[in-house]
């Protein structure tokens, strides 16, 4: 059984009645196929999500809707094992690296980097690219932003 809120969620730009400026940048931004980074804030609950899986599906399709969430073990330098829970489609993964804490910067790094030695699953989709949403990246330590920082350039 769905949330009302969930079942009544927009699900395209199109459906979006707010900030229609931005959807309009955002879609031409996706058909255009350079899709820059981004870093998207507001207050919690002004749609920044609806707003991202509903451009993801723009850009790949109504494929980006079938998540699944895999459980994955990092181990530190001092070979701690981190377990981390990473919602996946075929085309994008979301990420919290927030909720492991102080060793967020080891999960930044080993998942970027397997996601940039990998090809996108889908060889006919519109897009060669894999998206990475990292939500709640305000809250990274500084090591965590400085090697994300560092795997974008």
């Amino acid at each position: 059984m769905a949330l009302i809120v969930d079942k009544h969620r927009p699900r395209s730009l199109e459906a979006l009645t707010y900030h229609d400026e931005l959807s309009d940048r955002l879609r031409s931004l996706a058909q255009s196929g350079d899709f820059p980074h981004l870093l998207v804030y507001g207050p919690s609950g002004a749609g920044k999500k609806t707003r991202i899986v509903a451009t993801l599906k723009e850009l790949y399709g109504p494929g980006v809707e079938k998540i699944k969430i895999d459980a994955r073990v990092f181990q530190t330098t001092s070979n701690r094992k981190l377990e981390f829970n990473i919602v996946a489609s075929v085309y994008h993964l979301e990420i919290t690296p927030s909720d492991v804490g102080n060793y967020d910067r080891v999960v930044v790094q080993d998942l970027l980097k397997e996601v940039a030695q990998t090809q996108q699953v889908d060889q006919s989709a519109k897009q060669k690219f894999k998206v990475v949403v990292i939500n709640e990246a305000d809250h990274l330590t500084r090591d965590a932003q400085a090697a994300l920082r560092r795997t974008m350039e």
